[in-house]
């Protein structure tokens, strides 16, 4: 199983950004799919979450200005950002809890993270 990012990239302040995380590989099914970010010198933290129900939950931070989507027909999870500051600027991860098999454990993957800048 992979978990592979895209979308990051360096925006101005009050700007937009999509990220994307697709899963791929031997998948039965998909729970969880959270967002987390890493700033320099802090420690990685949860921004937003989606329950296989699609149910979301948001840092405090990011209320109201992220949007966490996911499209259980191609793996795939999103997280709209908007307004963003210089402080949103971290490195993202994908995270997911996915089953490879009907009959196996339930496990933790992680993508390769992507950098998102904003500029003042």
């Amino acid at each position: 199983v992979q978990l592979v990012e895209s979308g990051g990239g360096l925006v101005q302040a009050g700007g937009s950004l999509r990220l994307s995380c697709a899963a791929s590989g031997s998948i039965f099914s998909i729970n969880a799919m959270n967002w987390y970010r890493q700033a320099p010198g802090k420690q990685r933290e949860l921004v937003a979450a989606i329950t296989g129900g699609g149910s979301t939950n948001y840092a405090d931070s990011v209320k109201g200005r992220f949007t966490i989507s996911r499209d259980n027909a191609k793996n795939t999870v999103y997280l709209q950002m908007n307004s963003l500051k210089p402080d949103d600027t971290a490195v993202y991860y994908c995270n997911a809890m996915i089953r490879a098999s009907a009959w196996g454990p339930t496990a933790d993957y992680w993508g390769q993270g992507t950098q998102v800048t904003v500029s003042s």
